[in-house]
């Protein structure tokens, strides 16, 4: 991942490294130091270069402090022993930074191209949010009924709202919130994460939304004594409850790989394999087509992982980050769970069925 990007003799001097080991060193986008992965060193390091101006050949060197969890980066800039530049940066740094990219080569005009743009071209359109929740509601209205549909809509959109604010808490352009039918819905955004935290924040975001909405409901309940309210906090619990699944590509599986990679890269392999085996356990015990499609794709995703897992520009979690993500993540399941055992002591059928999914 980049951890530095800044000027050096009037070019651009970027530092790159991963928890393995592995650090390279671009001076005018041009590699001019590397340390390889498992390479020995330290958490102080000297990358030394040679740069030639006219004449004179010029000793380069960047030295570095790096320490991974809790993250601290100093770094001190020499030439021929002379310093001439230093810093330091936090984590709040690099979860700001927009890292280099490669530029993409211009290519022509094709098929893929054309279905491309018309795919961004469909999720920048606003008619396009009103079709898909006007489909979701048809749909669910067809299968259910209109008030089941807009619960299970509102339960949907306050899970995505959720995600929604937590890209806004981290600074990140949205596209907002699409419903697909059979589906369930998707929290969209213009940019992309810079560290573990970010994905542990925005994917938790959305249950622990769906937990204070069964919490609302419940007092409701409480109040009103009406079971339509029961009947929503108990299906929304166990939306939520599903969601916590701790496959690919569900919330609770991106919480899962960030918590676990940040661990080690071959923990986090193992931990990542373990919950697909327990995907493959649901998908053949319940019948249910639509998770084992989930868990393949969530299992595509843990290899590509796997396989960039040097190159990785994601900051890891800190012990601190670790600890706390995994018990905020409990903490909402035992929640979720509480509220549906809690309202299967009724003895309206409905309320006891979430119950009888989870024992089943």
């Amino acid at each position: 991942m980049q951890l530095l990007n800044t000027l050096f003799l009037d070019k651009p001097l970027r530092f790159e490294a991963s928890m393995a080991g592995w650090q390279q060193l671009y001076w005018d986008n041009q590699l001019v130091a590397r340390q390889d992965a498992h390479a020995g060193g330290g958490q102080h390091n000297e990358l030394d270069f040679t740069l030639v101006s006219g004449e004179k050949k010029l000793r380069c060197q960047l030295a570095v402090n790096l320490n991974w969890q809790p993250f601290q980066f100093s770094y001190r800039m020499l030439i021929d022993g002379d310093c001439v530049g230093e810093g330091e940066r936090s984590s709040d740094d690099i979860a700001r930074q927009v890292p280099v990219v490669k530029p993409e080569k211009v290519k022509r005009t094709s098929t893929v191209g054309l279905l491309s743009l018309g795919f961004k071209l469909f999720k920048s359109a606003k008619v396009i949010k009103l079709a898909f929740a006007g489909a979701s509601l048809a749909a669910y209205s067809w299968l259910f009924s209109l008030p089941f549909a807009l619960s299970l809509l509102a339960a949907l959109v306050f899970h995505e709202y959720g995600h929604i604010r937590a890209m806004k808490y981290f600074g990140m352009k949205t596209k907002g919130i699409y419903l697909i039918p059979f589906m369930g819905g998707m929290a969209l955004s213009d940019e992309k994460i810079n560290t573990r935290w970010q994905d542990v924040v925005i994917s938790i975001m959305g249950p622990s939304f769906g937990l204070l909405m069964s919490v609302a409901s419940l007092l409701l309940y409480w109040i009103t004594g009406e079971v339509f309210f029961a009947a929503l906090a108990s299906l929304n619990a166990m939306l939520n409850v599903f969601n916590l699944l701790p496959i690919l590509p569900l919330d609770g599986g991106h919480i899962l790989k960030s918590i676990s990679f940040s661990m080690n890269s071959v923990a986090g392999l193992l931990v990542c394999a373990g919950g697909a085996a327990l995907g493959v356990w649901l998908s053949y015990t319940l019948g249910l087509a639509l998770l084992g499609l989930l868990l393949l794709v969530g299992s595509i995703e843990i290899m590509a992982e796997w396989k960039t897992r040097h190159r990785s520009h994601l900051l890891p979690l800190d012990r601190y980050g670790q600890v706390f993500s995994t018990v905020w993540y409990l903490v909402t399941v035992a929640g979720l769970v509480g509220t549906i055992t809690y309202l299967s002591n009724s003895d309206e059928p409905l309320l006891r069925l979430p119950l009888s999914i989870l024992q089943s």
